[in-house]
């Protein structure tokens, strides 16, 4: 009897039918049991199969708006049930995900005219036969209450919803500037700086728009006279949570020490100098609430869809950081150096210097890198081979918070370096020809492990020595380059007096830079780094493959594509042994985990992406199959039922793998081994049912995920890797299993 009501139950759901007798028909003690593991909580029971699906009024049946609303709720649901399900949600994110799936369901059958369901605190539906009919009645007034300020509510979003969908559009975002004028009388050739700031945090977040404008008041290169336009890009969700958001421009005078001094010919030109700032709050701009469009404009960055606004003289400022989502094949190798402050002494001189500091890229054998000019100061400008920062009039510490962009490419990095020389610039042109470099500090972009230069700030050590000694590459490479290099070698770094290492003496004067690597080649972690180079010593790769999934998911996830190549690699290149399948196949949990949690989900159309376009494992459905069939014969035993459980919350994607293999394959071979791959299908099915049959208190977790995965498994995709005549059978074998 229970049985039959069941199926009654599901003959008049929202769902197809056929998607239900395929499970009837299949067995019904398995079914019955499936159903006993959902109801474990009422709640999720209730997600299952919510109050408003048994029924759809006629009058609502041609309403398509009203069928997309309840077709949403009902994916919601199922999303939510899934969360449920899985079993790691703490307590508390559980309590509200419960009053989320209630509510939906309560306004669900509110917008179709359905009976209101009277519930507890807990969310649970209240029995009549064991409340009192005043209990009742308060408790249907207090849920009629909430469903109306979610009627409220929903009106109010529908306002903006336009917008929200403009947005939702896009994971990525981007804001379009368009420089009309710089009216102010600067007197002089200036730098004009545009970027985005973050006042809160006190950091920037973008890369510069840099704008040379010429001292008779208009741009230098003439030809972008009224087209001087950037767009800031890879702003994402988080950008647009955040609190406040200023749009700053930022004025650098070209050309003498001081504006008053008039004699021009003895005086030193070329020299940059602070002249202003201006600041404009741009938070509603970039969260879409502002619609005059005459005066800015802010567009998802699609510039196929905009070409009035952005072409190829538009300048692109990129984000300093990564943007939210990085597709395959998006290689980006930039390093961003921020010049911070400085403490120098004045010497022999009777008042502070006016430091200029030079920046340039070396090589180990004291080359400048000049065949490529590797620094960009901005966007819209062309790269440079060495950048001279602003001078500071006679200040004994300034604050500079100047940044350039450092692209290498990629092979030269393990061998550079950042040098940094300081200089005092007299305002006199005669005095100044005199001056020679007065120190050097340096620092290597790629440690002694193999990984790149930390992110953060740096304390560099400022060495003095003859000028031309300071030129020779040889003089101080060898040396350390931060105090903390100088302590670990068992110097002190904080004494007065000056210290002598080789023929550089260590100065009493303080410099500090900060550094952000966004490169999806080089990475800070050396756990990933020997899996990326797994090759160069094959005897750790057994060690490798555990240390990955030691490492924080952000650092992976911005190596997708590579650290899945370099896990199918290893996989192909020992597909006569079994030694790593086990150790690859967990590894590949581990990364389809990562981009099952909420802090990655957005990285879900970079997997798909990765699947459809850059996998080629030909023979990986063989060891996939192999290692999850394994793993499912083997679910009782000690130490398996937690990596189980974590394939089966990773089943989908692991079906697409060993879907997308095959294809390939059959591809390449024209269905050469179709029935061995039919039958490892079939043997892991049986597999598969058997464990659900099991009474075991280990299987029972399994059997929820499992029935929380079966809809996504893709079985077109699976019917497509088979010949037409393979699929009928195979879907008949599988029934009767």
């Amino acid at each position: 009897m229970k049985f039959l009501y069941l199926k009654q139950a599901l003959m008049q759901s929202l769902f197809p039918i056929n998607m239900f007798e395929i499970l009837y028909h299949k067995s019904a003690n398995l079914l019955y049991e499936s159903l006993l593991i959902i109801a474990i909580s009422p709640v999720c029971s209730q997600a299952s199969k919510p109050d408003f699906s048994p029924v759809f009024p006629p009058q609502q049946q041609d309403n398509r708006e009203m069928f997309r609303s309840v077709r949403h709720m009902i994916y919601d649901l199922i999303e939510w049930r899934s969360q449920i399900l899985s079993g790691t949600l703490p307590q508390d994110e559980l309590k509200e995900l419960k009053k989320k799936v209630t509510a939906k369901i309560d306004y669900g059958n509110r917008i179709l005219d359905l009976d209101l369901v009277v519930r507890d605190e807990d969310g649970n539906i209240l029995d009549p036969e064991q409340t009192s009919t005043i209990s009742l009645f308060r408790a249907h007034e207090v849920a009629s209450k909430q469903v109306e300020e979610r009627l409220q509510e929903e009106k109010k979003q529908n306002i903006d919803i336009n917008r929200q969908a403009k947005f939702a559009a896009t994971p990525s975002f981007a804001l379009f500037v368009n420089l009309k004028n710089v009216v102010c009388k600067i007197g002089e050739d200036a730098e004009v700086l545009m970027s985005l700031y973050d006042p809160l945090e006190s950091k920037f977040i973008s890369e510069n728009y840099l704008v040379r404008w010429s001292s008779c008041g208009l741009p230098k290169d003439i030809d972008r006279l009224h087209n001087l336009r950037a767009v800031f890009t890879d702003l994402g969700s988080k950008d647009l949570k955040r609190e406040k958001i200023s749009f700053v421009c930022q004025i650098v005078r070209v050309g003498r020490m001081e504006l008053r001094d008039n004699n021009t010919r003895k005086l030193t030109s070329g020299l940059r100098r602070p002249f202003g700032v201006a600041v404009m709050d741009v938070t509603d701009i970039i969260n879409g609430k502002v619609d005059d469009e005459d005066k800015q404009h802010f567009i998802p960055f699609q510039p196929k869809e905009f070409p009035h606004l952005v072409d190829r003289s538009t300048a692109v400022a990129r984000k300093m950081g990564f943007p939210e989502i990085i597709m395959p094949g998006d290689v980006r190798n930039d390093i961003y150096v921020t010049l911070v402050q400085g403490d120098f002494d004045k010497g022999s001189k009777t008042t502070a210097k006016n430091v200029e500091v030079t920046v340039s890229v070396y090589d180990e054998d004291g080359k400048r890198l000049e065949v490529l000019n590797v620094i960009f100061p901005g966007a819209g400008d062309e790269a440079i081979s060495e950048y001279k920062s602003v001078i500071y009039y006679q200040v004994k510490q300034p604050r500079w918070f100047e940044t350039v962009k450092v692209a290498i490419p990629i092979e030269d990095v393990n061998r550079s370096h950042l040098r940094f020389t300081f200089r005092h610039r007299s305002s006199q042109d005669s005095k100044d020809k005199s001056e020679k470099i007065f120190a050097l500090a340096f620092v290597k972009l790629m440690r002694y492990d193999g990984t790149t230069l930390r992110d953060g700030e740096h304390d560099l050590i400022v060495y003095k020595a003859e000028a031309k000694k300071l030129e020779d590459a040889s003089t101080y490479l060898s040396l350390p380059s931060t105090k903390i290099e100088l302590e670990e070698k068992g110097h002190s770094a904080t004494g007065k007096s000056m210290q002598n290492l080789g023929s550089c003496t260590i100065s009493k004067d303080s410099f500090q830079i900060s550094t952000l690597v966004c490169s999806t080649k080089l990475t800070q972690n050396v756990d990933l780094l020997g899996l990326l180079k797994w090759r160069s010593n094959t005897s750790l790769l057994h060690q490798n493959l555990k240390q990955l999934m030691k490492v924080d998911g952000g650092e992976v996830v911005k190596f997708l594509q590579d650290t899945l190549d370099a896990l199918f690699n290893i996989m192909m290149e020992n597909s006569e042994s079994e030694t790593f399948d086990t150790l690859v196949f967990d590894a590949l949990v581990f990364i389809i985990g990562l981009i099952a949690d909420r802090k990655f989900q957005h990285f879900n159309p970079v997997l798909e992406t990765y699947i459809k376009k850059h996998f080629s494992a030909t023979l990986a459905y063989t060891k996939l199959t192999k290692v999850l069939k394994t793993y499912v014969d083997n679910a009782e035993k000690c130490g398996i039922t937690d990596q189980l459980f974590k394939a089966m919350k990773a089943l989908e994607y692991i079906f697409k793998f060993i879907v997308r293999s095959r294809i390939l394959f059959n591809q390449l071979y024209e269905n050469k081994g179709e029935a061995d791959f039919r039958e490892s299908l079939l043997q892991l099915f049986k597999s598969i049912n058997e464990m659900m049959s099991s009474n075991s208190d280990q299987t029972v977790i399994h059997l929820g995920q499992w029935e929380v995965s079966l809809p996504w498994l893709g079985w077109e995709k699976i019917f497509e890797s088979l010949p037409t005549q393979s699929s009928l059978e195979f879907w008949c074998c599988w029934i009767l299993c």
